[in-house]
């Protein structure tokens, strides 16, 4: 029987309240809010789990505490590695984003050998492809915003909230995270982040161990083509006419390399359309949320930049769309998230103090399987219709479009909310974040009338969910289309391996098997496991 308890309480948002839960005399306010509450003192360990504000009702804001208590005078577990090197079979993993590294942390935990390869730069380099992009409008293919050690989240603010039910699982990859330098609060807050200014030198000292356990990287090296034998993956082929041999490859590269797709489809490799999301990014300036979401108690508290969340179901042509926000980001900027040329793509970012004047969230809506379809055939590509890559077309179409309409340069058009609702153009525009610029455009001349039409229904309604959401002051910004993958890569649900070619294991978000940084760590350390379990390995 477990000696562990749950207590939730709430209290008062007040400055007496430790910043950092896990620093001394963390411990001490949680056993005296406890007994605060009427909880009588017990000896032994206990802990924040989860920390969340409560803005309901009239009254004063609370936080929301689940504390948990064990008898045991021993105090919790907390993830740490071990330091042998790894000396087993070898494995490639295809991708350094989350699924790949998490995939290569749990490899090298069990005793198997990682290679790990990747078309972009290691973290730090990778920042002068950023910097060309964003002040100089000049894209590197494979290395960007998207590509490159961390993957998208690297430099997207490493949001680490997600809603798997594994909740032991996620506590393992916070645990992990904080290892090797993300912050403690990370373990209780209930919307963590790390920041993009964090995540580097955190990845830098986690590919060290990695290193230091005999793990070895290839940068700037694009797979081009599977290795076989008697039916069997074995390795890859490589753009720089080289290859690599391995007893298992982990394909773990992300949504948004689309010649993997490609690769997939010309290999035989059995894929199939997925259901994704497409619309922009809306950007209101933060004190506006701030009123809207704090209320009389706006400038009183100490707690950050106001996020929100908002959700709903339009009726269009007999059918129900769902269209909402994704990816917010308090206090933060608009980037751009190109990944092939006079192609326009946007993602949002926060640094960890989410300390900009601007308040940005993806807003999309959802695309099926008859949405494009419908546009195939709309626009004369009924070779389209059915095809399980044609969501990559159809995302290609509308960011060409916005590059086209932005004039250049990925410079981004965009909209007033209040004007795009009445489908006229923007007189002119508020200050954005965006460091490219926005230029003022329809947005009905980028987007589908099946997502430009969900867009105008649904924007008015969000007022209701968050007061002076539609408002002039907000724009749409085209566009924000790789929330996640268009294509799923399939995979055996015991072996984790492709059931058209054993040996390869699809992984993490680009095989459309996981959403978000912890959701593709845990899908990383999931095939991992698996690889274990047939070559071998201590896992």
């Amino acid at each position: 029987m477990s000696d562990s308890e749950i207590f939730e309480i709430t209290v008062p948002v007040s400055d007496d309240l430790p910043r950092d839960w896990t620093q001394a005399g963390g411990e001490q306010r949680l056993h005296e809010l406890l007994e605060a509450a009427g909880h009588p003192r017990r000896r032994g360990a206990i802990r924040l789990l989860k920390r969340s504000l409560d803005l309901r009702g009239r009254g004063e804001p609370r936080w929301r505490l689940r504390i948990e208590h064990r008898s045991s005078a021993e105090r919790f577990a907390r993830w740490a590695p071990n330091a042998e090197r790894a000396a087993g079979a070898p494995v490639l993993v295809i991708g350094a984003g989350p699924a790949g590294t998490f995939a290569a942390l749990e490899l090298v935990e069990a005793g198997l050998s990682p290679i790990v390869i990747d078309r972009g730069e290691a973290v730090r380099p990778r920042r002068k492809a950023l910097a060309d992009l964003s002040a100089r409008g000049r894209l590197h293919e494979d290395s960007n915003y998207c590509f490159g050690e961390g993957g998208a989240g690297t430099f997207s603010d490493g949001k680490l909230y997600t809603r798997v039910k594994d909740k032991a699982g996620v506590r393992r990859i916070l645990e992990m995270l904080t290892h090797f330098g993300a912050p403690e609060a990370i373990l209780y807050e209930a919307r963590p982040h790390i920041g993009s200014n964090r995540l580097p030198p955190l990845l830098t000292s986690l590919r060290e161990h990695l290193e230091a356990r005999g793990v070895v990287y290839h940068w700037n090296r694009r797979v081009i083509g599977l290795r076989t034998q008697r039916g069997r993956v074995c390795g890859v082929e490589l753009s720089d006419g080289s290859s690599i041999d391995a007893a298992a490859v982990v394909l773990a590269t992300g949504h948004s390399a689309r010649d993997v797709y490609t690769l997939c489809a010309a290999e035989g490799v059995a894929i199939q359309f997925k259901p994704f999301a497409l619309g922009g990014r809306i950007e209101h300036p933060q004190a506006l949320i701030d009123q809207a979401q704090y209320g009389r108690w706006n400038g009183k508290m100490n707690v950050g930049a106001a996020a929100y969340a908002v959700r709903c179901q339009v009726e269009q042509n007999g059918e129900s769309t769902g269209v909402y926000s994704f990816c917010m980001c308090p206090g933060g900027y608009i980037v751009p998230a190109s990944t092939d040329p006079e192609r326009l793509v946007v993602n949002g970012m926060s640094l960890s103090k989410r300390g900009s004047p601007y308040a940005n969230s993806g807003l999309v809506v959802t695309i099926d399987q008859g949405k494009v379809d419908r546009w195939a055939h709309d626009n004369g590509r009924a070779d389209l219709i059915g095809d399980p890559l044609a969501g990559l077309a159809f995302q290609d179409a509308i960011e060409a479009r916005a590059y086209t309409l932005g004039g250049g340069d990925y410079v981004a058009p965009a909209q007033r909310v209040t004007d795009l609702v009445k489908n006229r153009r923007s007189a002119d525009l508020p200050s954005c974040s965006y460091p490219r610029g926005v230029v003022s455009a329809s947005l009905a001349d980028v987007f589908p009338a099946s997502v430009f039409g969900a867009l105008q229904r649904a924007l008015p309604t969000f007022d209701r969910q968050v007061a002076g959401y539609f408002t002039d002051e907000a724009i749409v910004v085209a566009t924000e289309s790789r929330s996640s993958s268009p294509v799923r890569i399939e995979r055996d649900r015991s072996t984790c391996e492709s059931p058209s070619h054993p040996g390869l294991c699809p992984c993490g978000e680009g095989a459309g098997q996981a959403g978000g940084i912890a959701s593709a760590g845990l899908d990383g350390i999931r095939v991992a496991r698996a690889i274990c379990q047939q070559l071998g390995g201590s896992s």
